[in-house]
């Protein structure tokens, strides 16, 4: 079951170029506890980018490039299924 609405959603984030970036997401409550993964632009995004730690929910990004730009969501997965945050946007200036 997920019950209710993320208990945090992702915020937008400016940030400029080089700078480290968090977008924070609190998932919903579920049995079992739902995990954490992001998709950028629609994409699922690989925890295999060095430059990407997705811990506890929070997405950190090391140092920021032009490309990181875009439309981020949190997505919360359990057995039951899944559900998609709010898109927050991630501006690199």
């Amino acid at each position: 079951v997920l019950r209710d609405d993320f208990r945090q959603p992702p915020g937008d984030v400016v940030v400029a170029a080089g700078e480290p970036a968090v977008l924070e997401c609190v998932p919903p409550r579920g049995h079992p506890e739902p995990s954490v993964s992001w998709k950028k632009d629609g994409a699922r995004l690989s925890d295999r980018d060095e430059r990407l730690t997705i811990r506890g929910g929070k997405l950190m990004l090391a140092s920021t490039r032009k490309s990181d730009a875009g439309v981020y969501v949190c997505v919360a997965t359990n057995v039951v299924g899944e559900r998609d945050s709010e898109p927050a946007k991630l501006v690199v200036f």
